[in-house]
């Protein structure tokens, strides 16, 4: 969630989170920390059943799950590009399922278990704006000083 919510802080109009892990490996934690990041006072709930959950913020953040959608034409088929490219910010869990759909800027977030409760994730981004992101997330992180929370490799926000 912390990460999340620096994330969050950061977030502009328009911003496209893709979000990769197995079950449990802590989308929903992510997207609840953009979420708080944001200014919103709500609980992120997985959008598995209901695809897609709105949640009042500084900016209106769009929770997205794919999970339950079998192929790229279903996804392409629920138009979400007038979320992506609209004045909200655009989470998407299980974005793995429909990478081909997503043309426009976007950073991808995979998170994998590292044993216990700690995660791994690894960022990128295929937009100059979103790594001057991941530059101002890698300087809030190492300003906290708590390494042991967050792992940061040289040259790969982590």
């Amino acid at each position: 969630q912390s990460i999340g919510r620096l994330l969050g802080e950061c977030a502009l109009a328009g911003d496209v989170f893709l979000l990769s892990g197995e079950l449990g490996a802590g989308k929903t934690c992510l997207t609840q920390g953009i979420l708080w990041g944001l200014g919103g006072d709500e609980y992120a709930r997985s959008p598995t059943f209901v695809l897609i959950c709105e949640y009042p913020a500084r900016l209106t953040l769009y929770h997205m799950d794919l999970y339950r959608l079998d192929s790229l034409d279903e996804i392409i088929d629920l138009g979400l590009d007038d979320y992506f490219f609209g004045e909200g910010v655009c989470v998407v869990e299980w974005a793995e399922k429909g990478l081909d759909a997503f043309d426009g800027e976007h950073i991808r977030v995979s998170i994998e278990h590292a044993g216990g409760e700690s995660r791994t994730l690894m960022f990128s981004s295929n937009s100059t704006r979103y790594s001057n992101m991941l530059s101002a997330l890698r300087e809030m992180v190492l300003a906290c000083g708590s390494m042991s929370e967050f792992e940061l490799p040289n040259g790969e926000a982590q």
